[in-house]
């Protein structure tokens, strides 16, 4: 029961992305759809196994769906039959469609994405705890250097740190779990 429910969020969670994903890819809304799903119906069919391997759910569905973009897009190339019912779609688009997907490195996309989320939560930071923390982390003054230069006791630095590691923590392990 708890694959169904572990399998169930993962569902709710990635959907709509990798059909957002899926339909810049392919032309008709429908193929977009299909692809999305035939990569759950893969996923659910193999989730036990899977769950003991998967470290990055996000890279490895997106890596699924863009390789069934790809295959969908050689074949209508192949085909040379695919027409959007307004107007006939171009060898070359779908050449241009499918060279962009094999291009594609989800997991520099992915770690492009987790860095608008950390970059969001040390904005999210107060604004003293935010300037201590990138004082430390990125101009890389100790604790001692940062408190003279902010006319602070070194507890007060040591503590802004402390609440700023926490609050991190817990609003990264939150956009991660989710």
């Amino acid at each position: 029961m708890e694959n169904k429910v572990d399998f169930s969020k993962v569902y709710i969670t990635y959907y709509p992305k990798l059909l957002r994903f899926a339909r810049g890819y392919v032309i008709m809304e429908e193929d977009a759809e299909n692809i999305t799903q035939d990569v759950f119906t893969d996923v659910w069919e193999k989730w036990g196994f899977l769950m003991g391997y998967i470290k990055n759910m996000d890279a490895y569905l997106l890596t699924l769906v863009r390789n069934k973009c790809l295959d969908h897009l050689r074949f209508m190339d192949k085909e040379s039959k695919y027409v959007d019912h307004k107007q006939p779609v171009s060898d070359i688009e779908l050449e241009l469609k499918a060279e962009s997907l094999g291009r594609l490195d989800v997991y520099s996309w992915e770690m492009s994405e987790m860095s608008i989320l950390v970059h969001s939560a040390i904005k999210s930071l107060p604004r003293q705890c935010r300037n201590i923390f990138l004082m430390n982390r990125l101009e890389k003054m100790t604790y001692r250097e940062i408190a003279d230069q902010l006319h602070l006791s070194h507890n007060t630095v040591k503590r802004q740190m402390g609440i700023a590691l926490r609050k991190l923590r817990e609003k990264l392990d939150g956009c991660l779990a989710a």
